[in-house]
């Protein structure tokens, strides 16, 4: 096994180095994407070789997932937020849904189990995979060419990934109702920012967990202990490179392989739906469908043109209350607007939208549009009515 042949053959040039082997620390963006949920896995800790490992190198953690921009609200309950947790956001694919759009889904907790985790064999499982066996390839191809420094740069560039596993390691945990007081319907519209409405149906138990308590990232390692982790990996970065820098053009290009296909496949998995990842098998997601009169009416579709009051609309219907319209602000605050939110209510309540399993719920026939700008038209008639009494015209 042939190490270096002096002292004076070493490379130190280490600005060099991390130029001439930039592929091993190219595709920090795509790395980032899959590191927390791949932090779920056993297979994060397997030793394997990892573009951009600096990537997972960070002074702290995020003690949350990201959440989806959007309003909140309990259509019964009155609650309120400004955010949708993210498990609830990949659970209905939220970003599937088109402008002034409005769908109804009812949700059931069939796993009473507060943990999620990443499915067995996802693709972020492929990729931990696919990295230990590039770091087996190596490994053989750095002993069969008697390469000292490339069996060292082969180990620690992969033992970096199960050191910062250790590091990373997590569980996601959905909190639980433990209070048996009674509550309000537990039903929950969200307004995204694009005009889209989703009505959801569920428990109080459903609601909670996904929509109202904050999601817990438990961290098996202290923070303390986790940048210990982070300082010793920046170290055996810094040596692998070193000693890939001096290891033989064989094995280099071997490397440089490796690293162009992890390279490929980290980005690929990024482009992939996150719901390809999540194991949320214990929630059973029901899209339930309805049908709408006045968009089954005889007028040509070219005429129907989606608009936000029209969604306001069938989301007040599908909810069965307009309760929650001012707590998520989601109509203007004027006296046109009372008007229409008073005989939205009326309707709903003397035809309520039922589901069952005879078929689609269907909407009472009422044209939201219509009623809107006749109220506008009342109201500005009887202010400009006020506003001419009150000039003193001799006539009136």
């Amino acid at each position: 096994m042939q190490f270096l042949r002096d002292y004076e053959s070493l490379q130190l040039d280490i600005v060099g180095l991390f130029e001439q082997y930039s592929l091993a620390i190219l595709g920090e963006a795509s790395v980032e994407s899959s590191a927390r949920i791949s932090a779920l896995s056993w297979t994060f800790l397997l030793p394997r070789l990892i573009p951009a490992p600096q990537a997972l190198i960070r002074a702290s953690r995020p003690e949350r997932l990201e959440p989806a921009t959007a309003k909140v609200v309990g259509a019964y309950s009155g609650g309120q937020r400004d955010h949708v947790n993210y498990i609830a956001h990949l659970l209905h694919e939220g970003e599937s849904l088109k402008p002034y759009s409005v769908r109804c889904e009812r949700i059931i907790k069939e796993i009473k189990d507060p943990e999620v985790k990443a499915k067995s064999w996802g693709p972020t499982t492929m990729l931990a995979l696919l990295g230990f066996a590039m770091s087996c390839a190596l490994l053989a191809l750095s002993i069969h060419e008697g390469d000292g420094m490339a069996l060292l740069a082969t180990i620690l560039l992969s033992s970096l990934s199960t050191l910062v596993g250790i590091g990373s390691q997590w569980r996601l945990v959905l909190p639980e109702r433990t209070a048996t007081r009674n509550v309000p319907k537990s039903d929950v519209v969200i307004r995204y920012p694009h005009g889209a409405f989703l009505v959801i149906k569920c428990d109080e138990e459903v609601a909670r967990s996904l929509y109202w308590a904050p999601e817990e990232c438990r961290y098996y390692r202290s923070t303390r202990s986790y940048r210990v982790i982070s300082l010793i990996g920046t170290l055996i970065l810094m040596f692998g490179v070193i000693c890939l820098g001096n290891a033989g053009l064989n094995v280099q290009l071997g490397f440089a392989a490796s690293y162009i296909i992890l390279n490929a496949a980290y980005w690929t998995v990024a482009a992939l739906p996150q719901q390809w990842n999540w194991d949320l098998s214990r929630y059973k997601r029901t899209i339930e469908h309805y049908q709408d009169k006045e968009e089954n009416s005889d007028v040509p579709s070219v005429e129907k043109k989606r608009t936000y009051t029209s969604a306001l609309w069938r989301a007040i219907a599908l909810s069965g209350t307009g309760k929650w319209v001012r707590v998520a602000g989601a109509a203007p605050v004027s006296g046109a607007w009372d008007m229409w939110l008073q005989k939205a209510e009326e309707v709903i309540k003397e035809h309520p939208c039922k589901f069952d399993d005879r078929g689609p719920c269907t909407l009472p026939r009422w044209d939201p549009e219509k009623y809107l700008d006749d109220v506008h038209a009342q109201v500005q008639e009887a202010a400009d009515m006020d506003k001419f009494q009150s000039s003193g015209d001799p006539m009136v």
